[in-house]
């Protein structure tokens, strides 16, 4: 069974940026596409970033666009969420998750593993 764990979270000022990371153990994600996810307190979970197995596919949420870039090590068992312009509304604990697949979706109940969340906080 894949487990996963996330790092990388903190607080930062707006404007700022932070790196997000996802170690996978107990198995190879190599195979399997990888997501990235968030809620803020009284929100539902929702999409940010998606990245296919080979790393080749990608998908943002509009939210994020332009700012948020999702990529993969697989030699690492790692995926990561590289976070810049930072804004309060990004203030969020961010979940990865992978899908036994090999493509992307933004869906949460099609992800097979969660990490436990990494709280990320934006100040204005």
């Amino acid at each position: 069974q894949v487990q996963l764990v996330e790092s990388g979270g903190g607080l930062v000022q707006a404007g700022g940026s932070l790196r997000l990371s996802c170690a996978a153990s107990g198995g190879t994600i190599m195979n399997y596409a990888m997501g990235w996810f968030r809620q803020a307190p009284g929100k539902e979970r929702e999409f940010v970033a998606a990245i296919s197995s080979s790393g080749v596919s990608t998908i943002n949420a509009d939210s994020v666009k332009g700012r948020f870039t999702i990529s993969r090590d697989n030699a690492k068992n790692t995926v990561y969420l590289q976070m810049n312009s930072l804004k309060p509304e990004d203030t969020a604990v961010y979940y990865c998750a992978t899908r036994l697949k090999f493509s992307v979706v933004v869906t949460a109940s099609l992800y097979d593993y969660w990490g436990q969340g990494t709280q990320v906080t934006v100040s204005s």
